[in-house]
């Protein structure tokens, strides 16, 4: 299976436009419930996840998220 080409973390800015994502990101939560809402973000993360592919980025991103 590919994987991502970094075998680490990128936690420097690396969206194109991180604007237009954070405003598509709220605009996918409008209208939701809160279980609705928490659902979604559940299937994202693992859609990401399956993105990235390597265990050991996934374990770089959740160390990091729990820290921040």
């Amino acid at each position: 299976m590919p994987h991502a080409t970094t075998q680490h973390l990128i936690t420097d800015s690396h969206l194109d436009a991180p604007d237009d994502f954070y405003e598509a990101l709220i605009e996918a939560h409008q209208g939701l419930t809160t279980d609705e809402s928490h659902a979604l973000n559940a299937r994202l993360v693992l859609l990401l996840a399956n993105h990235i592919g390597a265990m050991p980025v996934l374990r770089e991103a959740l160390d990091a998220a729990r820290r921040s």
